[in-house]
């Protein structure tokens, strides 16, 4: 267990800064080379494709503000009636929606990019807050820094199975002996730019109990950093918001986040639900997969919305 000087100690000494480059947006995506991806491909061996997103749920996580227009035949009066929106034909309607959504939280499945936590007033790669705009966003490290996709090979530790339990209780750290327990259980090594998503069980909460979480959750300790950093993995995701709360450290609430955004440029994928990923990697006795994450281009944005694809 890291005391809290070794965790703020973390930005020193896990930080990419200059790594890949002064000019550097991608942080640990640059672990994601062409071998990389084409190693991915190879991982699929069975063409069966499963999502690790939740549904986004109308009303509730997103306002909609929807405009219909039916078929001009099945409106009274139709053909003396003009009608927004219809060819000289009146034949055809449509439908067309205005949504607004706050992803960032504990139920949205969405990415976080480097830009979306600062430490002592900056990003990623140093950058000053100042590179934050409240009506243009981010002009450092944002969302769109990824906008070719991440493709990569997945890998999924299901440290619930490997304790044996159904799921880990609000508030259980997960460490860097669990995920070499869950890998030996599974047959599998985490590598270079993989993409590493950890499932605690909650999802399978979520399904049951259609609970969204609060503040108390399980998740990653931050004693896994240096794993992760050594390692070389890309991105990581999980079940729940990523970091463990409480995270045991008074003066660095979320380390996780804040150490991986901002020193190691680390990626994030919050909320994930891999109820389907666990159980199809069990049935096929396969725990790697090909993972693609396509965030949408939202200008300056500090992530997005996604729904990740792993093909077994």
């Amino acid at each position: 267990m890291p005391t809290q000087d070794e965790v703020l100690g973390y930005f020193e000494t896990l930080s990419n800064r200059g790594r890949w480059g002064d000019d550097d947006e991608l942080g640990t995506l640059n672990h994601i080379t062409d071998e990389v991806r084409l190693a991915a491909a190879r991982a699929v061996r069975h063409g069966r494709s499963v999502s690790c997103a939740w549904e986004v749920a109308v009303p509730g996580e997103m306002e909609r503000s929807t405009t219909v227009c039916p078929c001009a035949a099945d409106m009274p009066g139709a053909e003396r009636m003009p009608v927004p929106g219809f060819r000289n034909d009146r034949r055809w309607g449509f439908s067309n929606e205005r949504l607004g959504i706050m992803f960032h939280g504990n139920t949205i499945t969405h990415v976080d990019s480097p830009c979306h936590l600062l430490w002592d007033g900056r990003m990623y790669n140093g950058r000053p807050h100042s590179l934050l705009d409240a009506e243009t966003g981010s002009a450092w490290a944002a969302v769109t820094a990824a906008a070719n996709g991440i493709v990569t090979r997945g890998v999924l530790l299901d440290v619930a199975e490997a304790r044996e339990v159904p799921w880990l209780e609000p508030g259980q750290g997960v460490f860097p002996e669990d995920l070499e327990e869950a890998e030996r259980r599974q047959g599998v090594r985490v590598r270079p730019g993989d993409a590493v998503l950890l499932r605690t069980g909650y999802g399978r909460v979520r399904h049951e109990a259609g609970d969204s979480g609060g503040f108390t959750q399980a998740g990653w300790h931050a004693s896994c950093l240096p794993w992760l950093h050594d390692r070389g993995v890309a991105l990581i995701g999980a079940d729940t918001p990523q970091d463990v709360q409480p995270s045991g450290y008074q003066d660095v609430l979320m380390p996780v986040h804040a150490v991986g955004l901002v020193a190691m440029g680390l990626w994030l994928l919050d909320n994930c639900d891999l109820e389907a990923c666990a159980a199809t990697a069990a049935e096929l006795g396969q725990w790697d997969f090909q993972l693609a994450v396509a965030p949408v281009r939202f200008a300056g944005t500090s992530g997005s919305p996604v729904n990740p694809i792993a093909t077994f």
